[in-house]
């Protein structure tokens, strides 16, 4: 089974990812973990949002291979990897299709109110889920960036409200 975790910047993607993986013993990709350890060191001031979505694509393709030998061995996967848009969803829930995955999306909808104050708390205490620090100005950017599911989207899926 894959788990696709989709929720804006601050919904807990991370730590539901986490209570997810204590029920199902599956497997968690957490994007801002690889992007923290494969990638933030060779970042220039001056890399945009490009470089990111580039090493992200590439860390996806590893991560695809991996979760056909998850498959193979009859262990979840739980793809913490932001999911913000549509055709990044579809990316994957195209890939379930075309190899006989079970795919199953759990939609994290929080209020901006509650994800903003969650991650300022993270940004302070730093703890167990933190990677990196995600500024106001992070935070408001994918407010426009990140795309709703769908209810086609989340038909048979996990929608957790506040």
């Amino acid at each position: 089974m894959i788990h696709l975790i989709v929720g804006n910047t601050g919904s807990g993607k991370t730590t539901y990812s986490q209570k997810l993986k204590a029920q199902t013993n599956g497997i968690i990709f957490s994007i801002d973990k690889w992007n923290k350890i494969l990638f933030f060191a060779d970042k220039k001031p001056d890399d945009g949002l490009d470089w990111f979505l580039e090493r992200i694509e590439r860390a996806e393709t590893m991560i695809l291979a991996l979760v056909h030998q998850l498959e193979d061995s009859k262990t979840d996967a739980i793809l913490d990897l932001g999911l913000s848009k549509f055709n990044h969803r579809e990316k994957f829930r195209q890939f379930a299709l075309a190899n006989g995955y079970e795919i199953k999306t759990h939609f994290l909808d929080i209020s901006k109110e509650t994800r903003f104050q969650r991650i300022q708390k993270r940004n302070k205490e730093k703890g167990n889920t933190f990677e990196f620090e995600v500024t106001k100005e992070n935070f408001d950017f994918m407010e426009n960036w990140f795309e709703k599911p769908t209810p086609k989207e989340t038909e048979n899926g996990i929608i957790v409200k506040e």
